[in-house]
């Protein structure tokens, strides 16, 4: 079950164009597995923003000097965002977590594919590192806007067995798009699951080559959550059951990690109306 904390800040830092902020939030850290996030309430108590803001868990410490800590990265996008950017060491900060499905991991050693884009690279981090532990070989493919939207270089380039990098603007490794490199990767590594996090776009691209191969693809969407908990219904996606049929399925609950070939990236965004439970109007045709 996910805990609610009045957390205090422990660090906030510049990292390229993110900034990495650290949350003293004590029970958090042992509960988190790779993919689980953070459903943190921005604004203050007098604020009228009253949706709090989902963060993938970048990395958890169980135990230090000020209890067991949580880091989440986040890019300034609005009003919720940039109230965060505002704060500092010692302030407070309710924190819900971990919420979520992980990402699940296999029983044995196999050649693995992490392909993140932009700061989606973080919850990917601290899961190389449970695969590397399995004795998994890991191969990393990152990919950006810019050389400052790359989140993890160094880190990535210091566990992973290879390690690729585009840039749409070619300012730093290839000029391009994770999905130009990424049918080399795969095939030279023998990879026999993907798993990837970031731009909606990017995922159905990668759970395309992916299929193409016949190669397991595990996703963690970026579909916007608000209460966290599957209630309010604003971040929900069609997915196929392993019945066949699809549903309409809550990113918060049952997500956010969802095999790739599952979810129908043609209707993100819409009902389908083949949907179980649908409301078909008159006159329309399944």
């Amino acid at each position: 079950m996910p805990l609610q904390v009045q957390g205090e800040i422990l660090s906030v830092k510049r990292v390229g164009a993110y900034q990495a902020m650290t949350v003293v939030a004590p029970g958090i850290p042992e509960l988190t597995r790779p993919g689980h996030f953070l459903a943190v309430q921005v604004g203050g108590p007098e604020s009228s923003m009253l949706l709090r803001r989902a963060f993938a868990i970048y990395d958890v410490k169980d135990r230090g000097v000020y209890g067991g800590t949580v880091e989440f990265v986040f890019a300034v996008h609005g009003k919720g965002t940039a109230w965060l950017s505002q704060r500092r060491p010692q302030d407070k900060l309710d924190v819900v977590g971990p919420l979520g499905k992980p990402f699940r991991l296999p029983k044995n050693p196999v050649n693995v594919t992490l392909v993140g884009g932009g700061y989606g690279s973080a919850p990917l981090l601290p899961l190389a590192t449970a695969l590397r532990e399995r004795g998994c070989r890991v191969d990393i493919v990152l990919g950006a806007g810019t050389a400052d939207r790359l989140f993890g270089f160094m880190e990535a380039k210091r566990m992973a067995d290879s390690l690729a990098v585009t840039t749409d603007d070619g300012s730093i490794g290839l000029h391009g798009r994770v999905s130009d490199v990424l049918p080399a990767v795969l095939d030279k590594s023998r990879a026999d699951v993907v798993y990837a996090c970031g731009p909606m776009a990017m995922l159905r691209a990668v759970t395309d080559q992916a299929a193409e191969r016949g190669i397991p693809c595990q996703v963690a969407v970026e579909e916007s959550m608000a209460c966290g908990i599957g209630v309010c219904m604003t971040c929900v996606l069609p997915v196929v059951g392993d019945d066949g049929l699809t549903r309409m399925v809550r990113s918060c609950v049952e997500g956010p990690v969802f095999l790739g070939d599952r979810v129908r990236w043609d209707d993100v965004g819409t009902v389908p109306l083949d949907t179980v439970g649908a409301i078909t109007a008159p006159g329309a045709h399944r």
